[in-house]
């Protein structure tokens, strides 16, 4: 089982408080795997196995108790037989019908619960829990793995091998946990993330949503896959259609998207203006929460390298706790603007490599223009260090790397 610091230390500090745990994230990120961590530390500390209640409703034994009553019901009788704190596991919780009212219920009880969520669905925090929940929940989202995970787990199987060559794995193949358990052999890790797409379109997007013509939706989603990292809008697919005889309502396409980001398969990005500091309601960007599901379906992440690295700079930003916004500057345009709570910011850019004098004053040049001291990054594949006027210059590695 391999422990994923980053999430339990973001866990920890509400273990055994009175707040529900809600583990979200796409479909397989490890989410169970966090549950089971959470228990390790438990024991670790001197709670006994014997409290805990743990239910997969993805299980179909269990599915009898995919409903608010019978779920509440089952759980105070097996408590009965806890005389301590009772730590209960509910994995893939949207499964379960009202179960909000099932949580809220199993909270007013005289009996203490320390209670985890896991699910696969970004309305598992709309709606009824906001009514039944409020101020009582803390969400952490679960994502692939990092680089550095992938780097770290890669060299235990192949120590032979340089951090370039293991990279070019990581690009190709993404970091879907269970991945380390094929040895990251090419075919079979294609199979599997061919797998999981087809899951999370059948079971995260389409059932839940009743959706009935999945060849739209796979057509509306092949064509954002494709247009990582480019401006575009709702209306722009519409227009595609179009183009192709085919009429598609831009509301179509927009309840499409939303399902897709509620299933976490992608993360769409606001433009902000820099000098309005307005977000600006149009032409957003889209990126895929794991690029080995985009060479699954596509098999050109090596071919769109640049939009691959863009991809996998916001990804490790969002882990990093960034809120992330593109950045526009009259005619120019800064590929993240991200922001921290505690009133910290950073600019980014991101390229293949730097070519040529074009390049590095297309991405050095935005950067010149904004007049704060706010740390100014361009990424690249670059080995040797290109920073200029202040404005510093990363390799991609040693910037997944870095802690």
């Amino acid at each position: 089982m391999i422990e994923r610091k980053i999430y339990f230390e973001k866990i920890k500090p509400f273990i055994d408080k009175d707040i529900i745990k809600v583990l979200t994230g796409i479909r397989r990120s490890g989410k169970s795997v966090m549950l089971k961590l959470i228990m390790k530390e438990l024991k670790k500390n001197g709670v006994d196995e014997n409290q805990f209640i743990y239910i997969n409703f993805e299980n179909l034994r269990n599915r009898h108790l995919c409903y608010a009553d019978t779920l509440n019901e089952y759980i105070l009788e097996k408590a009965e037989n806890i005389q301590e704190k009772c730590y209960l596991f509910l994995d893939e919780i949207q499964e379960v019908k009202e179960w909000e009212k099932c949580i809220n219920s199993l909270r007013t009880e005289d009996k203490q619960f320390d209670i985890y969520i896991t699910g696969s669905n970004a309305k598992l925090l709309s709606g009824e829990l906001a009514t039944y929940l409020a101020g009582r929940y803390v969400e952490v989202e679960i994502y692939p793995f990092s680089f550095k995970e992938f780097y770290s787990i890669y060299q235990n199987i192949n120590q032979n091998i340089s951090k370039e060559e293991i990279f070019e794995k990581y690009v190709k193949l993404g970091g879907m946990p269970f991945l380390h358990n094929l040895n990251y052999e090419v075919e079979s890790s294609m199979q599997y993330l061919k797998d999981i797409y087809s899951s999370i379109i059948l079971k995260d997007i389409t059932q839940r949503n009743n959706i009935r013509n999945t060849e739209l939706l796979e057509r509306i989603i092949n064509y954002i896959v494709m247009n990582i990292g480019n401006t575009f809008s709702a209306n722009s697919i519409s227009k595609y259609f179009k183009s192709e005889n085919r009429k598609v309502a831009v509301d179509t396409v927009l309840n499409y998207i939303k399902a897709c980001e509620n299933a976490f398969l992608i993360h769409k990005v606001p433009r902000y203006e820099i000098q309005g500091k307005e977000v600006l309601n149009v032409s957003e960007k889209y990126y895929i929460a794991d690029h080995g599901i985009r060479e699954a379906i596509l098999e050109t992440n090596e071919r769109d390298i640049n939009q691959i690295l863009e991809n996998i700079v916001y990804m490790e930003l969002l882990r990093k706790g960034y809120n992330i916004k593109i950045g526009k500057l009259n005619n120019l345009e800064i590929d993240f603007v991200c922001t921290k709570t505690n009133n910290e910011k950073i600019y980014i850019q991101v390229a293949y490599l730097l070519a040529s004098e074009d390049t590095i004053k297309r991405e050095f040049l935005p950067f010149e223009k904004i007049n704060d001291n706010y740390p100014k990054y361009v990424i690249s594949m670059d080995r040797f260090d290109m920073s200029r006027n202040g404005i510093k210059h990363l390799n991609i590695i040693d910037f997944l790397l870095k802690d």
